[in-house]
């Protein structure tokens, strides 16, 4: 059930709200129960095959796993000072990785396995469930904290409710029991009448980017990225970097199109979800860009991945490894394909890289580069890292050949470097990809670099949860650019929506729908 369908917009969210609603004078709980409820028929609405017949079992795998994730992490609580917790709690989080690995990455393992051995080695297909990614993650960070005593004794609706809540259950934002329980506990839906129009405000943003402007960068990066995966013909320098940027519009508008509904779905019911974005193509260092593109997932590898393995504490040799493990590690988690690691660890040295420039910088005492430079070269750098990432994973061959994927990889980055020639836009497009395609990035471009972000358009109604970074609501000189409950922002909602109306002849599918 995407967030972009008639399904959810006009049957399933109405539903849950009025609801919800109705049951604002029954015990608290009882709401809750009937958002976890809705949350279940939202996620097990899903069928991998329409036409087969539907089965609970997904159902029962993500019940199966907050339930056995609820008991270890109210056992840890109890047992932390305890011989017996360190081991239980390897045991809980050996168990979440496990079945991460096993749906996320045998069929990876089989592929590598056959293409190392030159053998036949078969594995039965595996359909990854629905967001198990990102409620892997958060269940990590549960019994992590319940060994270091940092949880609370909490009910089993509120813990059920904070990991299957619909409007990020299935991509995101990666939410922390701190921030969501005590909002459980207050009650959700106080002061709905205030809430309404914040909400629909996300909802209509996020709809138009997803809908509007990432679909429409789809179709010039889409089209590019197949000829090259084909190999009909080496594509141009223009038709490398259009597609390049095309799809690093398309990722950001996608992805943040989705979390901006997520927050706008969450605020309906008077929860407040963590920003995932702040405006990441305007980063002056990849430092800076890893603190603004997808800020929970940044903080999930920091404070359980990053520091647990010793983060800066010893010496600048182990941070540079922990660093590249981190990202490597989080690289893979996006995806089951040797390119996701190649993603990953082009980050990992860039990280590097900009920590040693710091470093070299402030002991040679050096000028800082100007931030327009700065920042031009650090797009210059997530776009080329985007490619690999774009290409998907290796197809590895038993024969020892690879596939498209690393085929695409190859074609477009030499494109890119002028390795395929310098050629300008061809005369003949690539299909989709039109003579106007690379005029028709340009307004996405000025978008991201020139105009307020979706939180600081909505900053004065506290959107989200804005304690990740001291700056993430930075004011505006001019207050004309805060959004408000008046006509004139109540007609500009009216516009995205219309505009997004216009362009909705099919539903497509988000970039981490099945992540």
């Amino acid at each position: 059930m995407l967030f972009n369908s008639y399904t959810f917009l006009v049957l399933f969210l109405p539903l849950v709200v009025l609801g919800h609603l109705l049951l604002r004078r029954a015990p608290y709980r009882v709401g809750l129960a009937w958002l976890v409820l809705m949350s279940l028929v939202y996620f097990g609405w899903w069928k991998p095959d329409p036409a087969e017949p539907w089965s609970p079992k997904y159902l029962l795998l993500i019940l199966g796993s907050c339930l056995g994730n609820f008991f270890f992490g109210r056992f840890l609580a109890g047992h932390r000072h305890r011989s017996g917790g360190r081991l239980v709690l390897g045991l809980g989080v050996a168990a979440n990785l496990a079945l991460l690995g096993y749906f996320k990455y045998a069929g990876l393992f089989a592929k590598t396995l056959a293409f190392l051995t030159g053998g036949g080695v078969s594995f039965p297909e595996v359909i990854l469930p629905l967001g198990i990614s990102f409620f892997t993650f958060q269940q990590i960070a549960y019994l992590v904290d319940a060994w270091r005593g940092e949880t609370e004794e909490y009910h089993i609706t509120d813990y059920l409710l904070f990991v299957t809540f619909f409007p990020q259950l299935i991509a995101g934002p990666i939410v922390h029991h701190r921030e969501m329980m005590p909002q459980f506990r207050r009650g959700a839906g106080i002061g709905w009448q205030r809430h309404f129009p914040v909400a629909l405000g996300f909802l209509a943003v996020g709809l138009f980017k997803k809908v509007v402007i990432a679909d429409h960068c789809a179709l010039t990066a889409n089209a590019l990225f197949e000829g090259a995966a084909l190999g009909e013909r080496p594509l141009t320098m223009a038709e490398g970097w259009t597609a390049a940027i095309g799809y690093t519009l398309q990722i950001y508008f996608d992805f943040s199109g989705y979390s901006d509904m997520a927050i706008g779905c969450a605020r309906l019911f008077g929860i407040r979800l963590p920003f995932n974005f702040h405006s990441p193509y305007r980063a002056t260092s990849i430092i800076d860009f890893w603190r603004r593109w997808h800020i929970t997932l940044s903080r999930f590898l920091r404070d359980y991945l990053y520091i647990p393995l010793g983060g800066n504490r010893r010496g600048p040799a182990r941070r540079y490894a922990n660093l590249l493990v981190t990202m490597l590690l989080g690289g893979l988690w996006h995806g089951a394909g040797w390119t996701y690691l190649l993603w990953g660890g082009l980050h990992g040295l860039y990280l590097c890289a900009n920590h040693g420039w710091n470093h070299l910088r402030r002991a040679r005492g050096l000028p800082r580069i100007p931030a327009p430079l700065a920042g031009a070269l650090t797009f210059l750098a997530v776009v080329v890292a985007w490619v690999p990432f774009r290409a998907g994973g290796f197809e590895l061959d038993p024969r020892g050949t690879t596939g498209d994927a690393l085929a695409a990889t190859r074609s477009i980055l030499a494109s890119m470097f002028g390795l395929n020639g310098f050629g300008g836009w061809p005369d003949k497009a690539h299909r989709l990809a039109e003579s106007a395609a690379p005029l028709r990035l340009i307004p996405p471009l000025l978008l991201c670099w020139l105009l307020p972000n979706t939180q600081q358009l909505f900053r004065r109604y506290r959107p989200g949860l804005p304690d990740q970074l001291p700056d993430l609501l930075p004011r505006f000189p001019n207050r004309r650019w805060h959004w408000r409950p008046t006509w004139f922002w109540a007609l500009a909602t009216l516009a995205l929506i219309l505009a997004t109306a216009a362009n909705f002849d099919k539903v497509s599918e988000f970039i981490y729908f099945q992540f």
